[in-house]
């Protein structure tokens, strides 16, 4: 889990269904898992959104939004209160679902070296392959029963 930020090339991965920022990054953070603390600003790359409003209305008030200074295409990096910092990778809103699984499921692998470009490369490369064959997650499925990914889901540790 992203207990340990920082450590892969990205923590985990984020699938919003449409470019609208605002929507989508409010969602992210309302449910943006407690442990990990309560975001607070968040940096996107300029490929992803059109748009960077300063500010997202959230559930409990807002966050601070603006650009990454670095040219991360399809990352997201996310601050808490606690200044944890937790760079998540953007799937694309028009992936096919297997392409959205396999690219979080990548995202989410503990150990994985690839930065996000590349991540979503690799998948849109070979369209047609089953997540579950390419990338592991500690020997499960991290879907479940679900016949959909979650957007978001972060990564897991080795322990």
């Amino acid at each position: 889990m992203v207990d340990h930020p920082g450590r892969d090339r990205v923590d985990g991965g984020w699938w919003p269904r449409s470019h609208d920022l605002v929507v989508e990054l409010a969602d992210l953070v309302d449910h943006f898992p407690a442990r990990l603390g309560k975001v607070g600003w968040a940096s996107v790359s300029r490929p992803d959104w059109a748009v960077a409003p300063p500010r997202v209305a959230v559930a409990d008030g807002y966050v601070k939004v603006g650009w990454l200074p670095q040219a991360d295409d399809h990352v997201v990096r996310l601050k808490t209160a606690e200044r944890a910092v937790f760079y998540l990778l953007v799937v694309p809103p028009d992936f096919t679902d297997d392409q959205g699984a396999e690219a979080l499921l990548a995202a989410s692998t503990h150990g994985n070296k690839h930065c996000a470009a590349d991540i979503l490369d690799l998948v849109t490369e070979h369209p047609d392959v089953d997540p579950a064959d390419r990338w592991t997650d500690n020997g499960t499925t991290w879907w479940g029963p679900h016949a959909v990914a979650p957007s978001f889901h972060p990564a897991r540790s080795g322990g």
